[in-house]
């Protein structure tokens, strides 16, 4: 009944702005990045020579990129799917896609014919729909840095400074 007597953009807005909406993001976020860096981490190796085959970063930052970046995933992927720190794990996360995007731009633009490396290294070459999905979740990942305020497991037991003796 609530619905019917709204204008249009305003149930829009509602819908986007529902807790439960920015949970499901959160957790499909969350899900992805920790997929994401499941491979990376066990083939650290593969993982290096793809980030080597986007020729942006120095030959010397290569392994310690590729040794760094799937932690990162990693840890802020659990965090967002248990509601610790959303703000600051959507934060590293629309960084971490902002970055992806750019590469994938750039790399369009550079007109290299290589995979992403995003989930695995024997993937198909680099298309404008992996720079768009790659903005679909930098999108998500922003609207859970705005909304995010409910659902979270760090309110529920953890004590802000104001609370502590």
């Amino acid at each position: 009944m609530l619905f019917r007597s709204m204008k249009p953009i305003d149930l829009v807005k509602t819908l986007l702005t529902h807790p439960c909406t920015t949970l499901a993001l959160r957790l499909y976020i969350g899900g992805l990045f920790i997929y994401a860096s499941m491979y990376k981490i066990n083939y650290t190796g593969e993982f290096a020579e793809t980030i080597a085959n986007y020729q942006v970063v120095p030959y010397w930052g290569v392994n310690a990129l590729a040794i760094a970046m799937p932690w990162l995933e990693l840890i802020s992927g659990l965090l967002l799917v248990a509601g610790i720190r959303t703000k600051a794990a959507a934060a590293i996360i629309s960084g971490l896609l902002t970055l992806f995007t750019l590469l994938v731009v750039v790399t369009l633009a550079r007109d290299i014919p290589i995979g992403c490396g995003c989930f695995h290294s024997l993937e198909d070459p680099m298309s404008w729909k992996t720079a768009v999905r790659d903005l679909c979740w930098l999108a998500m990942a922003l609207h859970i840095y705005r909304y995010d305020q409910t659902f979270q497991l760090e309110r529920k037991f953890l004590l802000s400074i104001k609370e502590m003796p």
